[in-house]
């Protein structure tokens, strides 16, 4: 039978879509000639070769010293920086920049999974994030995604979720992904809940607002589990209290406007960082957003970039728009220039504490999109915080397939790990920006970009 040629072109357009739909097959490949800047912090290697097989790197060397065998497709590198795929450690998929958390809490869930999730992960992955730590969503939402982009079904970095949030009381209308914690019984009962269900790590929230035998009994029953505990650190005692409960991990400069961290609370890092056996203690700053707001609410560019509003359906897209026409008036950021005054000197503290920092950028949360925020928080360290280049790249990958106990598999570009890469015009040691840019990106040994 033969198709009108308007269903005819319809169907021709639409397979593109359709072969894309599923995940190329990894293949042997030869990476050849870029700057490759490994993830271990030694010096770059010029005019490498890394050769990969299928999903992992099984060998790694230079044009002199490692031929390209027989059967290998070679793809030019020459003039690029290569170095690992990106870790973004604290990213909400469950989240799209909106500006107003109420409204979005009760307009979209039973999106989330389907659209907005899967929109956020092919988001990250474009721009060169191959890792990324979930912190907070439904728990059934959560291992979807995660359990979707492993099996090829949606293109996305590798997830490690957390599912809820744990804290004192959910907030109103937020019951979905914040669970409540009443007595130490039920705190073990609800990590034991969540690590049954497969959560990669344990989030913590407000405990300054728990008791502290309920904040221990969420620490001893993940530990119990093998998953790490991370823990916000807005306030003094959320860190007093969770460093002396043992937490691994944690977030956000805070203490609001506040010039410095207390005394006691530097000293109390300083101890713990100082137990050696206990492995290193691990701090996410997310901090670029206080340095870069009042420039972004004048000149809101960012909000007209296409790039956040890929595979997002279009009534969402003029949903996130209209909920950002007047960016300075969110009452989220009016504190923002305040904290921006005093966050280099209280990221400068966390650097004299000991404290191994790592890239991340609270990703999704209002005017902060999937496709912008991680090279925006790495520009930030270098430019304005005085972390050197690689320091920043090793915080973005190195260090953070560590503390998620998976660098025998990633982190590095290795031998025998997977081929998660990336690579980019130009010299990103000295220009760190163009990561905002990123040419190629491979994850398990499939090109997506």
């Amino acid at each position: 039978m033969k198709l009108p040629a308007r269903l005819f072109l319809a169907l021709l357009l639409a397979l593109p879509l359709a072969l894309c739909a599923a995940a190329p097959a990894p293949k042997k490949t030869a990476l050849v000639g870029g700057r490759l800047i490994d993830g271990w912090g030694g010096a770059p290697v010029n005019r490498s070769v890394i050769l990969i097989d299928g999903e992992r790197i099984t060998a790694v060397g230079t044009e002199d010293t490692l031929p390209v065998p027989a059967g290998y497709e070679i793809i030019s590198t020459t003039g690029m920086s290569v170095l690992p795929g990106l870790w973004d450690s604290h990213v909400h998929t469950m989240l799209l920049g909106h500006s107003d958390y109420t409204h979005w809490d009760k307009t979209y869930p039973k999106r989330l999974a389907s659209e907005v999730m899967p929109a956020a992960a092919h988001q990250l992955l474009l721009a060169g994030v191959t890792s990324a730590v979930d912190l907070g969503a439904s728990l059934e939402d959560s291992l979807s995604i995660r359990d979707r982009i492993t099996r090829g079904e949606v293109p996305g970095p590798t997830l490690y979720v957390s599912g809820p949030f744990l804290q004192h009381a959910p907030y109103p209308g937020t019951e979905a992904f914040r669970w409540g914690i009443s007595g130490a019984a039920d705190a073990r009962a609800k990590v034991k809940q969540l690590a049954d269900a497969g959560v990669n790590e344990i989030k913590l929230i407000d405990q300054d607002q728990m008791t502290e035998e309920e904040v221990q009994a969420v620490v001893d029953e993940a530990h119990a589990r093998k998953l790490p505990v991370v823990a916000h650190a807005h306030r003094p005692n959320e860190i007093r209290i969770g460093l002396k409960a043992g937490v691994d991990r944690f977030e956000h400069t805070g203490l609001a406007a506040a010039p410095e961290y207390p005394a006691d609370v530097i000293a109390a890092i300083q101890e713990r960082t100082a137990k050696m056996s206990l492995g290193p203690l691990f701090w996410c700053p997310t901090i670029e957003g206080f340095f870069n707001y009042e420039y972004q609410v004048n000149n809101p560019m960012h909000i007209e970039d296409t790039g956040w509003q890929l595979d997002v359906p279009a009534d969402i897209v003029a949903d996130i728009k209209a909920s950002l026409k007047h960016p300075g008036w969110l009452a989220y950021y009016q504190i923002t220039p305040l904290r921006a005054q005093t966050s280099a000197a209280k990221f400068a503290q966390l650097r004299k504490t000991g404290v191994v920092l790592l890239i991340g950028t609270d990703s999704g949360i209002p005017m902060k999109f999937h496709n912008q925020s991680t090279w925006r928080e790495l520009d930030i360290w270098v430019n304005k915080l005085g972390m050197s280049s690689m320091d920043t790249i090793r915080a973005a990958t190195y260090w953070p397939s560590v503390m998620m106990k998976v660098d025998k598999d990633v982190g590095t570009v290795s031998e025998g790990k997977y081929a998660d890469i990336i690579a980019v015009k130009g010299d990103v040691l000295r220009y760190i920006d163009l990561l905002q840019r990123v040419d190629l990106v491979m994850k398990h040994g499939v090109r997506y970009k």
